[in-house]
């Protein structure tokens, strides 16, 4: 046996065949409800994978999954993974040239899509040659193209596969692809060997303890413990975290449940029925809903069972974790840090929060390097984190993007990732920013994250990005873009926002411009859209008649 993910997968299957695996709860929609044990997850997967060996894939294939979240989902990374198929996250919110791009740049041979989705696909296809091979979940929508490719209906293909297992033997080496979300630039798909994966971004079997010392002992570890757990990823499966999530879950032998989208009273109702322990959601875009959902219309919800709520790809920011944290005192709220491109790398301190900033407790793993040199910086001094050991292999079909971003040390291979910090002398690791969206204002750097954290800490402001805007003295000024608060009485003005963050950030980090919208838009997952939001403030400020107020520079 080796670490392949698909033979661990198999391997707890033996050791609990009859014990709950996954639930799929469809709110608000149709309240369909579906449950599998673990041996009938694996036969559901089963069928699937040998329905695309059948149709003429061949492992090492690339196949995309332009889905909701569904059992459809699981059960065809599972499938891939059986088959030797390479499973590939396409973003549902993708339009028609995006889509293009995505199945192209994959060079993706099938897709398990949506009937939701069929117009874009049909648009995209022309665009994709080596994509034979459709498998559709759901009705197609009444009048929409169907593409060239005839999609197969996924009952049908499942009804079509051998339940049995049958495969030949897998290797460590094969392959898992995650996309990156595309908010920063052009998505770059992720290349991981299923053992990298398995202890980077699954923890070795046991992310909060000791890995596992062989592939046997995750079964093992299975048989001696018991049940109980349920992991509930509430953000879409398209993002990696939570298909790692779910399958963390499935490596302890633990329940999954899962709604097709994140509905804050609906996650509310699901957490009392199927007394969840741990949810893992993206920052105060999923954290706040629960908040006035708990304030509101579900006020007492019963959230006896939640034991933990963590956050990846965005930070629950300290004003939010507060309101919480008093609403639901026995649950623990761990601020995660990690990528697409390293998997996990720490846990936030206690104290984080805009007077301390972002502190990371980091791995043995993770450190903060200079970007040129690779070598490690003086405590104190600005740098990269990096990590080393159980990497990704680089970028698919971008070697150039894969030169900058990863590297050897010696005999270790390690990956750079995109987010400024420091360290100090304690191991402690402050993270500043994403590099890319760092603001240059006289020479100051300010990083968005840390000014976002000050502003929604302000009573009025329910969520906030911000962004530099071109300055002709400065270079760029720092611009607020902001959501109020439902019921708002009086909206506060720039000079409140600045009032307000002048207790908490030093002069030149103060917004010198304010942008109020409708709605902050983010990823389904909850991700900061920075491109939206630098053009929506560019807009702003060059319809306006008088230039912001100057930074103000010590």
């Amino acid at each position: 046996m080796e670490y392949n993910l698909a033979d661990l997968f198999e391997s707890v299957v033996d050791t609990v065949p009859d014990r709950e695996a996954l639930v799929y709860l469809d709110h608000p929609g149709t309240g369909a409800e579906r449950r599998l044990t673990y041996a009938e997850l694996d036969a559901a997967a089963n069928r699937i994978a040998h329905h695309l060996l059948d149709s003429g894939l061949t492992p090492g294939e690339h196949l995309g999954l332009h889905l909701y979240n569904g059992v459809e989902y699981l059960q065809t990374v599972l499938a891939c993974l059986k088959a030797r198929l390479v499973p590939v996250n396409v973003n549902y919110r993708y339009v028609e040239d995006e889509l293009a791009y995505l199945y192209r740049d994959a060079d993706l041979a099938a897709l398990v899509f949506d009937g939701e989705f069929t117009e874009r696909v049909a648009a995209a296809l022309p665009h994709a040659p080596r994509l034979r091979h459709l498998i559709r979940v759901g009705p197609t929508p009444e009048g929409a193209a169907e593409p060239a490719v005839h999609p197969i209906p996924y009952p049908g293909a499942e009804v079509s596969g051998n339940p049995e297992r049958g495969f030949p033997p897998r290797s460590p080496d094969d392959l898992f692809i995650i996309y990156t979300g595309g908010t920063t630039g052009l998505p770059k798909g992720v290349m991981w060997r299923a053992e990298d994966l398995f202890f980077a971004g699954l923890g070795g079997g046991a992310p909060t303890g000791t890995p596992v010392a062989s592939p046997e002992e995750l079964a093992e570890r299975v048989a001696a413990g018991g049940d109980g757990l349920v992991f509930f990823p509430t953000p879409p499966l398209m993002h990696g975290t939570s298909t790692l999530t779910a399958f963390i879950a499935f490596n302890f032998g633990q329940k999954v449940v899962i709604h097709k989208k994140f509905a804050p009273e609906q996650v509310l109702n699901t957490i009392a029925k199927e007394r969840v322990t741990s949810v893992s959601l993206v920052g105060d875009a999923m954290l706040r809903p629960l908040v006035d959902a708990l304030n509101g219309r579900l006020a007492g919800s019963d959230t006896s069972g939640l034991f933990s709520v963590s956050s990846s790809g965005a930070i629950m920011s300290e004003t939010v974790r507060a309101q919480f944290q008093a609403l639901v005192p026995h649950a623990l709220l761990l601020n995660n840090f990690g990528s697409s491109e390293s998997g996990f790398n720490g846990t936030a301190t206690e104290d984080s929060g805009p007077a301390a900033g972002f502190r990371l407790r980091v791995n043995a793993r993770t450190q903060v390097v200079d970007p040129k040199t690779h070598q490690p910086v003086a405590p104190g001094e600005p740098g990269r984190i990096a990590q080393r050991g159980h990497v990704p292999l680089g970028y698919y079909n971008d070697p150039v993007k894969t030169a900058e971003t990863f590297f050897r040390r010696g005999e270790e291979r390690w990956v750079l990732l995109g987010d400024m910090a420091t360290v100090d002398t304690e191991g402690i690791v402050t993270v500043l920013g994403r590099g890319s969206q760092c603001i240059n204002t006289g020479g100051e750097k300010v990083y968005p994250e840390e000014v976002e954290q000050a502003l929604k800490s302000h009573p009025d402001v329910y969520d906030a990005l911000v962004a530099g805007v071109p300055d002709p003295t400065w270079g760029n000024h720092v611009s607020a873009v902001v959501q109020l608060r439902s019921g708002t009485q009086r909206p506060p003005d720039l000079l409140d926002i600045q009032t307000h963050c002048r207790t908490r950030l030093a002069g030149y980090k103060i917004p010198r411009q304010l942008v109020v919208v409708e709605r902050i838009q983010r990823s389904p997952s909850g991700k900061a859209d920075y491109r939206w939001a630098r053009s929506v403030a560019t807009g702003a400020s060059a319809r306006s008649a008088e230039p912001p107020a100057p930074p103000q520079h010590p």
